[in-house]
């Protein structure tokens, strides 16, 4: 197994340097309000050749394209710029991500920020690692000393239940951040840098590596009501597993329609105070 994680590191450092070399390019639009950028494509292009060329036999399945082999024995998932609208407009927090999975479990992940030189890679029973040191997750036992990070759709985002989710953790934690990266958002759950992660409607080349990563660093990673992780579900929580059952008791209640906090008024305009 380490031959897969050893390969998926010099892919995606040699992918993040095209990533690198791209940067200030134009991007368009590919739906209502994804980007693309040609760093996208040049990056996939390069994953998908190498990936080819050292495992012939083996599924791709990649952001902007190459899904044709979700029933290969071994599949990559590939994601060669995760995180394209900070890349788009010069926001400093993208990166590429490659996992390997075996008959749909994950047993190797490796996600790399080219910017700031950082290289997360996991393998199935044989922890995680930050530029080749092991790493943890916190330790923090309370929700209330927590801080997490979730994300939200390119599209119809409006209409996202996150929201509801996303206020009651604002409550109730030293806060929650939003960093358009799902795969750092996992990689630094698993170094201590966060406590948890939850997101709705990802892709599973979006969190395959990083829910690895979580893992095999300590961590717990479940469905958003405790049930196993699906990498084609809707949605995912990964955290350091001392947080998890009070993370899940709270999301019950949210499905519920129960809530801790209520969402405040909006205030009157400004006008309206002023003349009653």
């Amino acid at each position: 197994m380490s031959n897969y994680v050893d390969a998926a590191i010099e892919i995606a450092r040699e992918a993040g340097q095209v990533l690198l070399a791209h940067r200030g390019v134009a991007f368009e639009l590919k739906g209502d309000y994804d980007l693309v950028t040609a760093a996208d494509r040049a990056s996939e292009q390069l994953v998908i050749k190498r990936l080819r060329e050292r495992f012939p036999g083996h599924g791709i399945v990649a952001e902007e394209g190459g899904r044709a082999e979700m029933n290969a024995e071994l599949r990559w998932y590939v994601d060669p710029l995760d995180g394209t609208t900070n890349f788009a407009h010069g926001y400093p927090l993208w990166n590429v991500t490659l996992a390997l999975a075996l008959h749909g479990e994950v047993i190797a992940g490796v996600i790399y920020d080219p910017l700031n030189r950082e290289l997360f890679a996991a393998e199935k029973g044989g922890g995680a690692r930050l530029n080749g040191a092991p790493i943890h997750v916190s330790k923090t036992r309370s929700l209330n000393d927590s801080l997490v990070a979730t994300g939200f759709p390119s599209r119809k985002r409006h209409q996202n239940v996150n929201i509801h989710f996303y206020y009651q953790l604002a409550m109730l934690t030293h806060g929650v951040r939003r960093g358009g990266s799902a795969a750092l958002d996992l990689a630094y759950t698993a170094c201590g840098r966060l406590e948890a992660f939850w997101e709705f409607g990802l892709n599973p080349w979006d969190m395959a590596a990083g829910t690895l990563l979580v893992q095999e660093a300590g961590g717990t990673v479940t469905g958003m009501a405790g049930e196993r992780l699906d990498l084609h579900g809707k949605y995912v929580l990964a955290d350091n597993g001392r947080i998890h059952e009070e993370i899940l008791d709270l999301f019950a209640a949210i499905f519920r329609g129960e809530y801790r906090y209520e969402m405040p008024a909006l205030p009157a305009p400004e006008w309206e105070m002023q003349h009653g």
